[in-house]
């Protein structure tokens, strides 16, 4: 590690979970993150802070006013700029050193089968029931862990699905695809500003602990967060037998 990095990072450095060889995991790291919204605002800038080597962000949306009461990777002077443009920029002011791809696109298979075999883990920020089933599908099919966050009105939760773990169900095990819930969007639903920021916040740790070696990660639990009470519900989550995903990935591993 060169001298600005061991000075950059040297509050990770102090700690023993973490250290010189953790720091330097984090600096060989490739996060992919899919959605640079509410969630992945803090995702990226906290990955990008904690000096992980390279970020790729994908969002297809534009900034908008609204975005900017929850939305801190975004500023008014890049209003109608794409959202994993801004982001980029955001993280590029705080921390040049790492490297940002930013893909203004909407996640789908093709370009899913494409990045995630590439990355070391996957943080799902987006804000729809049908790209975080996609999303759970290629880390399986890859084989690379996925962190999710959800965040709406009050409400927020938070998990980590990994597939290299023989006892982690995956997002489908918890919300099978064929029992899709209705779509709630904060355009007619709200959310608390500081809800997207606790919940994205604790994906990054979830990311930087999964990437550095760090204490133990959530895999076969669920966080749920009552924000009008800060409670918060801590469920085990055990695989299924017959999800679709999970269970028949496991049977050809």
């Amino acid at each position: 590690m060169t001298d600005d990095e061991l000075l950059r990072y040297s509050r990770h450095i102090l700690l023993e979970e973490i250290g010189v060889e953790g720091q330097e995991k984090l600096g060989q790291g490739h996060a992919l993150v899919i959605g640079a919204g509410g969630l992945g605002s803090p995702v990226a800038l906290y990955l990008g802070t904690a000096g992980v080597g390279r970020i790729t962000l994908v969002d297809h949306d534009s900034v908008d006013v609204t975005n900017l009461q929850r939305q801190i990777a975004h500023a008014m002077a890049r209003v109608g700029h794409p959202k994993a443009n801004s982001a980029r920029e955001a993280i590029a002011s705080l921390n040049p050193h790492v490297q940002v791809e930013a893909i203004v696109q909407r996640a789908d298979d093709s370009l899913l089968d494409r990045l995630v075999p590439q990355a070391h883990v996957v943080i799902d920020c987006c804000d729809n029931f049908a790209t975080r089933q996609i999303v759970n599908a290629a880390c399986f099919r890859h084989g690379v862990p996925l962190v999710s966050g959800a965040a709406i009105r009050f409400d927020g939760q938070l998990s980590v699905f990994d597939p290299r773990r023989a006892d982690s169900p995956c997002y489908a095990c918890l919300f099978p695809a064929d029992s899709a819930p209705e779509e709630t969007r904060c355009a007619t639903m709200g959310v608390f500003a500081p809800l997207v920021g606790i919940i994205g916040s604790m994906e990054a740790a979830e990311a930087l602990k999964l990437l550095s070696g760090a204490g133990q990660s959530l895999a076969g639990e669920l966080l749920m967060l009552d924000a009008r009470t800060m409670e918060w519900t801590r469920m085990r989550t055990p695989r299924r037998a017959d999800c679709p995903v999970c269970a028949t990935r496991a049977m050809t591993a």
